[in-house]
């Protein structure tokens, strides 16, 4: 059974850990767990049950209101938020549950009405990119199984597969040509698959190479297709020794085309740009980046 810090909580819920604990003093609204050195812990149960007082508690109802409602009161009244169209909180906390609980018809059911009310782009940017970002700070603190995590992002990553396969663009519609990869050992892939929709919709074609993918692999298929422009993501990169001798090198062999680069590990690195390369925020930026150079 998968067991929750309070400081988890105050992450997947944004409640500050000082309340919560006033919450369950006061209220009773939920009862931790006791480790033999009495350190607090929450089970998946207790999670939920947070999730759901907090989405209560940011919509306007006072929590001594809630600390009187049944559960079915309080089921009633999330349906009744579920209503309001622009509240994505509401399906960020369902995602949670959907992935503690290993739910598929939970995940399933978010991600077709978020899709219908927003659409696949805004759904990713508002509501699946925030979700995972929450997750993220519990995978690196080891405070979520990675059963749960891999459960997660695997829907995810069907989901955006099954976006990109719906878009169609005539051959004779294409813009510029673009190579997407991730280098050896890196294997977070749903942002590059994210961005292969983003550049699909926006009628770009895309050779996609996917991850951990050698550089001298790379080299060899851009100078067959010469493409315009070749965009990785660096999140971790483990079998890349020196990112700095890797960019250069990448940069160096593929001169004719532009770079477009991304991820946590570039800032960190601090890497220098060849002339050749361009660095983006976020693959979200790709976006502006597309509207900036006038290419849709």
């Amino acid at each position: 059974m998968a067991t929750y810090s309070i400081k988890d909580l105050e992450t997947l819920s944004g409640i500050k850990a000082h309340t919560i604990r006033i919450w369950e003093q006061r209220y009773g609204i939920i009862k931790p767990g006791r480790t033999d050195t009495n350190i607090r812990y929450y089970d998946g149960e207790e999670l939920r049950k947070l999730l759901k007082v907090s989405l209560l508690n940011k919509n306007g109802f006072r929590i001594s209101k809630i600390a009187e409602m049944s559960d079915a009161e309080i089921r009633q009244r999330i349906i009744e938020i579920e209503r309001d169209e622009d509240n994505e909180e509401v399906y960020i906390s369902g995602l949670i549950d959907a992935m503690v609980n290993t739910d598929e018809e939970h995940f399933d059911k978010i991600l077709s009405s978020t899709n219908t009310k927003y659409g696949f782009e805004k759904t990713m940017i508002n509501i699946i990119y925030p979700f995972l970002k929450k997750i993220g700070v519990l995978w690196m603190t080891g405070s979520i199984n990675p059963a749960q995590e891999h459960f997660i992002t695997n829907l995810i990553r069907q989901k955006t597969i099954s976006a990109i396969d719906a878009v169609f663009v005539p051959m004779k519609e294409y813009g510029n040509k673009y190579v997407l990869f991730l280098p050896e050992g890196e294997l977070h892939e749903l942002s590059l698959l994210f961005a292969y929709y983003l550049l699909k919709v926006r009628k770009q074609q895309v050779i996609y190479l996917g991850q951990n993918l050698p550089l001298a692999d790379l080299n060899t298929v851009c100078e067959f297709h010469k493409p315009d422009y070749i965009l990785s993501i660096f999140t971790s990169a483990p079998d890349v020794p020196d990112m700095q001798d890797y960019v250069n090198a990448m940069c160096q062999a593929n001169s004719e085309s532009k770079i477009v680069l991304t991820g946590g590990l570039l800032q960190r690195e601090d890497i220098s740009l060849p002339g050749n390369a361009l660095h983006l925020e976020s693959v979200t930026n790709l976006m502006h980046h597309l509207e900036e150079t006038h290419l849709v």
